[in-house]
């Protein structure tokens, strides 16, 4: 190779260098620009669903400990009324009755709130009490597997609670299915959720595109906070099958 050969060579060696410099550079700022966006998203969300949960735990304290005694004591007012005639005591009677309605009806508002049982005993326990609730109503007949029950932090055990109750509440109202299996395998490095059903199923790219993709949206989200893995399988006809994966 003679000299100028060899310098138009080296001159090209210099000006691929350069410009594949240029190019990792570019890719790994996008590369970072796209993990701090991801990054800055999932802390929002987080935010958000923060939020939400704080603001329904202080809606049913505020059930609980205000409302709920405020009304147990007109009611024993109401009982204490001597009615001056038939008509009278059966109004009382009747009033006795619509407030011990409102008084079960708002702790069941308070309770699909914050649960007191996921407070108190945690995720699988506050699961089972969700399902059994739902065994003799909802005509959906639920298996449930789980592991050894422990206790989480309680961002965690909520979000998956209502990860639960999302799949639940859809096998019900939307999938027509009438079996729905519950799996929760817990080990030290992983939280794994299962779930498959025998419903009609549905495309998984259009419902994305509607407004029943915001349950979809909502998995995710949740999933995201914790940092977790999220599966989606649904075929028209072939049930619906979610997997998350939860580190720990």
């Amino acid at each position: 190779m003679d000299p100028n050969e060899k310098e138009l060579y080296n001159s090209i060696l210099i000006v691929v260098a350069v410009i594949a410099a240029i190019m990792i550079y570019f890719i790994i700022s996008i590369i970072r620009q796209q993990r701090r966006y991801r990054l800055v998203t999932q802390q929002k969300i987080k935010a958000e669903i923060t939020t939400l949960e704080n603001e329904r735990r202080r809606i049913a304290a505020d059930l609980h400990d205000e409302v709920g005694p405020l009304l147990s004591a007109v009611k024993l007012q109401i009982n204490n009324i001597d009615g001056q005639d038939e008509l009278e005591t059966e109004l009382i009677r009747k009033s006795s009755m619509h407030i011990d309605d409102i008084i079960r009806k708002m702790r069941e508002i308070s309770n699909d709130l914050l649960p007191n049982v996921l407070v108190r005993k945690g995720l699988v326990a506050a699961i089972k009490d969700f399902l059994g609730k739902l065994k003799n109503t909802s005509g959906l007949e639920i298996e449930f597997e789980h592991s050894e029950p422990i206790r989480f932090e309680t961002s965690l055990e909520v979000n998956v609670y209502r990860i639960v109750q999302e799949i639940t509440h859809n096998a019900i109202k939307h999938s027509g299915a009438s079996h729905l299996s519950i799996r929760l395998l817990i080990t030290p490095a992983m939280l794994r959720l299962a779930t498959e059903d025998n419903g009609n199923g549905f495309n998984l790219e259009e419902v994305r595109k509607t407004k029943n993709g915001l349950g979809l949206l909502n998995l995710q989200s949740r999933t995201d906070v914790m940092s977790g893995d999220f599966h989606c399988e649904s075929e028209n006809g072939k049930g619906t099958k979610y997997l998350f994966e939860i580190p720990l």
